[in-house]
């Protein structure tokens, strides 16, 4: 294990994590939050410190990492940086309990969006801001932003790639372009332009700049931290139409967005998954809308909320403008359905895929068709591509300890009494990075109910459904960490 270079690349990720809770800081100061301002000023020391004493350790260190090393790097970076980012809400005394700004911070870097605040708009603006841009930071990954800005690491090492397959999410992660670095380069600029495009399009709905810029931040990292009690239901029908808009464009493969700048609108057309996506999105917003007939007051705002739900629930943002917890069973169903489902890969939401639904029902046809006729070699192909059988093999893999890891969490939460559906919704949110669940979890709701234990195990569950759940299993494997 080249420890020297992982500690070498966490000091860098930390300092990157300094350098973005400045300007939350001089908001509490130009607004004179002294106790804001205090916090954010102790924890910069904290981390200041701790990333310079490890860019201290590894100084000489040897470049370049192996898959395994890049595992372990993003795994033990998200959780260095979850548990000094949530150094300002504790050392603020805006939320007493460390435990609980740990929650609220990993919820925000794995853009879950669940919540353990009663009351969102007691918060300060600076505390507030750094919330809502711990989405947007973590919503592309906080290691894509510095294999971006920063060196790849000498030639030839795949340190890069390792890094990147780790934080991004999707059953397989290729190169827009032949440098690794560049990839990133284009991700981030097209990850920061769709943003600034939100934010007009707010700014033009009369919304406040910090509540359009706050807004843009969680809609951008599909996370869903509201900086209003009600989320965006206070907002009028255009704003909320617009944000139904963006919370579905980031829900799209970036790969396709690369696709239509290079021109190659044909490619994107004939793209399975983001067929696929529309077509989920689409089918559960009619489906919804006959449901859900003569509940609201006219069709326009029928479909406004179903569109808006639906968006939110489907790219895992966690957004709400009414309590769909009230809606019909059957609407309930499919919201349900739609949670395990999630966005497309290579975008920033979160959910199971659905390019790794689009692979189980690809490989259940072959396997049926392989017993129909076990003497014709049958193949999974996407878009016209076969798809290798490692490829098919991990996303078994990922079906089978996403089950597992979905079940044991739910019986470990059951402990503290609540409802069966309070309890599975909770850990399925959780563990999908949405947010909002069902009845005592609901969009009018938060965590803050929960037991210690219960929230650690949530806690761990948005860590894991965040980072495609093996750069956490594999911080505790023995054999991770045995000489080779």
């Amino acid at each position: 294990m080249n420890y020297k270079m992982m500690g070498r690349f966490i000091g860098k990720i930390l300092l990157v994590e300094a350098v973005f809770m400045v300007p939350a800081m001089l908001i509490s100061l130009c607004l004179r939050e002294i106790q804001a301002c205090r916090g954010f000023m102790l924890s910069l020391g904290v981390i200041l410190v701790i990333a310079l004493a490890l860019l201290g350790i590894s100084r000489g260190s040897r470049k370049g990492f192996r898959a395994r090393e890049g595992l372990v790097c993003v795994g033990g970076s998200w959780i260095v940086m979850s548990l000094l980012g949530a150094l300002p809400f504790y050392l603020s005394r805006e939320i007493p309990s460390y435990l609980d700004a740990l929650f609220e911070t990993v919820s925000g870097f794995t853009t879950t969006g669940a919540s353990i605040l009663p009351e969102v708009e007691h918060l300060s603006k600076g505390i507030l801001y750094w919330r809502s841009f711990t989405h947007w930071l973590g919503g592309m990954g906080v290691l894509v932003f510095v294999l971006a800005i920063g060196s790849t690491g000498g030639k030839n090492t795949g340190f890069t790639m390792h890094i990147l397959r780790a934080e991004s999410p999707g059953p397989k992660v290729g190169k827009l372009v032949p440098k690794m670095k560049k990839t990133a380069e284009i991700l981030y600029l097209m990850y920061i332009l769709l943003t600034i495009l939100n934010i007009v399009f707010l700014l033009i709905g009369r919304m406040p700049l910090f509540d359009a810029v706050c807004t843009a931040f969680g809609t951008a990292g599909t996370g869903g931290f509201g900086i209003k009690n009600d989320s965006i239901a206070g907002y009028s029908p255009y704003i909320q139409n617009v944000c139904t808009v963006f919370m579905l464009l980031f829900g799209v493969n970036f790969s396709c967005y690369y696709m239509l700048l290079i021109r190659q609108v044909g490619s994107v057309l004939r793209d399975e998954e983001l067929r696929l996506y529309l077509g989920v999105v689409a089918g559960s917003i009619l489906l919804i809308c006959y449901n859900l007939r003569g509940v609201y007051a006219t069709v326009e705002e029928l479909v406004r909320h179903v569109a808006f739900q639906v968006a939110s629930i489907v790219t895992t943002t966690g957004f709400a403008t009414t309590d769909f917890d009230q809606w019909p069973g059957f609407s309930k169903a499919i919201l349900l359905g739609l949670m395990v489902i999630g966005a497309s890969a290579g975008s920033t939401g979160g959910g199971f895929k659905c390019a790794r639904v689009l692979l189980i029902l690809k490989s259940l046809r072959r396997n049926v068709r392989q017993i129909l006729s076990p003497q014709k070699v049958q193949v999974v192909r996407i878009n016209g591509r076969m798809v290798e059988e490692s490829v098919l093999e991990n996303t078994n893999a990922y079906l089978s300890a996403y089950v597992i890891i979905l079940f044991f969490s739910f019986i470990v939460v059951s402990i503290d009494r609540f409802s069966l559906m309070t309890n599975f919704t909770a850990v399925l949110s959780c563990f999908n990075n949405i947010g909002p669940g069902l009845e005592a979890v609901g969009p009018v709701c938060n965590y803050g109910a929960f037991s210690g234990l219960s929230k650690l195990v949530l806690i761990a569950d948005m860590l894991a459904g965040r980072l495609e759940i093996f750069p956490i299993l594999i911080l505790f494997s023995r054999s991770t960490w045995l000489r080779h």
